[in-house]
């Protein structure tokens, strides 16, 4: 890709607004697995946690992804906006490390993830964070196939 099509940053706090807002704004993400039984993908709703620069989840340590997650942790994912209007294409890929969080990081997680979607207070909601290490936000309204790309 020529590098004019492509905005890089790294360090954390320098996140572009846009890939804040685009995080906040969704709420459905794909997360990819990959063990010796080959690759796998879900979809999970997600709540964002700004300051930590993770995506909170809930899924069960008995499916195929939560089983996975224990063997090898390098995830990939997207979150995307669904359209068929080329100029209006916005995704987001990414790559992170997904553990099961502890102490503060579980309190933070469940409270926040328990705001965005109440209704998972009444379910077993087992939750998992990715730590983002790369993401990459394409936004076609920007001029096609640009991309803002962050990396820690």
């Amino acid at each position: 890709m020529p590098a004019s099509k492509a905005i890089h940053i790294t360090g954390w706090k320098m996140i572009d607004e846009r890939i804040k807002k685009f995080f906040r704004k969704h709420h459905v993400l794909t997360i990819a697995t990959s063990t010796d039984d080959g690759a796998w993908c879900a979809n999970c709703f997600y709540v964002w946690l700004e300051e930590e620069n993770s995506l909170v989840f809930t899924t069960g340590t008995e499916t195929r992804h939560g089983k996975e997650f224990l063997v090898n942790n390098i995830v990939a994912g997207s979150v995307v906006l669904e359209t068929r209007i080329i100029g209006m294409i916005r995704g987001i890929q990414f790559r992170g490390i997904v553990t099961e969080p502890e102490g503060d990081l579980a309190a933070t997680a469940r409270n926040a993830y328990l705001r965005r979607f109440p209704v998972a207070m009444l379910m077993d909601t087992h939750l998992w964070v990715v730590q983002l290490i790369y993401i990459k936000m394409t936004d076609n309204r920007l001029g096609f196939g640009k991309k803002l790309m962050w990396e820690k």
